[in-house]
């Protein structure tokens, strides 16, 4: 939209405040996307020691799962908004063509490129939370959650089962 293809919002008067307005709801949408991969990286469990005054502390569970809950709600409910919005146009169309989205040229495929993956966004977020909330929750009881391999140095130190007598000798 900032950039101005010729076919989408090329004829829309910008007012002052709406570039900057636009490109600042990107930039905060990329922080809390990439505050995901908290969900999977150790930084996401521990403060990293070089964060000063906090280094080093656990992260709470709930500190993580609920935003990230709301978050995987928050952009489901947004792109099930949007995707019905297509089809049933609840909201009149925003383009002087009478046209909600480009329909062709590279508009079109700058939206289809850019927007359709954000469709797989919200339950993927939703499966990488309970994951998380699974993955400590069971880190915090000291044992070793059941949908993880046991480690090699652990399988090799560890001793076989005890005989009970009933199988073939």
């Amino acid at each position: 939209m900032v950039v101005e293809f010729p076919d989408w919002y090329g004829e829309h008067h910008w007012q002052a405040w709406e570039r900057p307005y636009i490109l600042m709801l990107t930039m905060i949408s990329e922080c809390l996307a990439l505050l995901t991969l908290g969900l999977i990286r150790p930084w996401g469990e521990v403060i990293p020691r070089r964060i000063p005054w906090l280094g080093g502390r656990r992260i709470p569970i709930r500190a993580a799962v609920i935003p990230a809950a709301a978050g995987a709600v928050a952009v489901t409910a947004l792109c099930a908004y949007a995707t019905l919005n297509h089809f049933f146009h609840f909201v009149p169309p925003l383009n002087s063509n009478g046209e909600w989205l480009p329909t062709s040229g590279p508009g079109k495929w700058a939206l289809v490129i850019c927007y359709v993956p954000l469709l797989a966004w919200g339950p993927l977020l939703a499966a990488v939370t309970v994951a998380y909330y699974r993955r400590r929750r069971a880190d915090r009881r000291g044992e070793l959650p059941r949908w993880t391999e046991m480690p090699f140095e652990a399988m090799a130190t560890r001793s076989p089962p005890p005989a009970t007598g009933n199988g073939p000798r």
